[in-house]
C-alpha cells in the first residue's frame, strides 16, 4: 500500500520526534487503519530517505566512592591524605595451589604472606604466630592488592 503525502509527511514528523519502526507501525494501524509489517515499515522509511533517531546514550553512572574513603560523619576526606602504609608485593613464582600470592607488610611493620586460592578466597598466614592486623590496615590491603592485581593485569 503506498501512503499519500499528507501520511509520508506524519511518518517523517514521527521519526523527527524520535519514534522507533514498531511505534510508527502502531501509530499506522491506529490513526490510519494501515496494518503493515515492521519490514515494510522498515523500508517505507529509508525509501523516505528517513534515518531513526538513536536514543541519547544514557548518563554514565557516578563514580563509586570507596567506603573507606568515607568517614563516619560522611563527608569525603581531602586528597591530600597521606598513602597508605600497607605495601603489598605479588610473587613472581605463584604459590603451588593459588591463583596468585605475595606479600604484605602493615602500618606496624608486622608482614604476612597472603594468596588467592582457586574459588578466589583470600587468605593471610601471618608471620609471627597469634597476629592479627587492625581492621584499617585489613581494609588497606585489601583495596592495595587490588590495585595492584588491576595494575598487573
Amino acid at each position: 500500500m503506498s501512503l499519500d503525502e499528507t501520511q509520508r509527511k506524519q511518518v517523517a514528523a514521527w521519526i523527527a520526534e524520535g519514534l522507533k519502526i514498531a511505534e510508527i507501525q502502531k501509530q499506522m494501524e491506529a490513526q490510519w487503519g494501515v496494518r503493515q509489517t515492521y519490514l515494510e515499515v522498515r523500508l517505507l522509511v529509508d525509501d523516505l530517505k528517513l534515518v531513526p533517531k538513536d536514543p541519547p546514550p544514557p548518563p554514565p553512572p557516578p563514580a563509586p566512592v570507596p567506603q573507606a574513603a568515607v568517614p563516619a560523619g560522611g563527608e569525603l576526606p581531602p586528597h591530600d591524605l597521606p598513602p597508605s602504609k600497607v605495601r603489598v608485593t605479588v610473587d613472581q613464582v605463584t604459590r603451588v595451589g593459588a591463583m596468585a600470592s605475595g606479600k604484605v607488610k602493615f602500618s606496624d611493620n608486622k608482614t604476612a604472606d597472603w594468596y588467592l586460592d582457586q574459588m578466589g578466597r583470600l587468605a593471610l598466614a601471618p608471620t609471627e604466630k597469634g597476629y592479627k592486623p587492625t581492621a584499617a590496615d585489613l581494609q588497606d590491603f585489601q583495596m592495595a592488592l587490588q590495585a595492584e592485581l588491576e595494575r598487573m593485569g
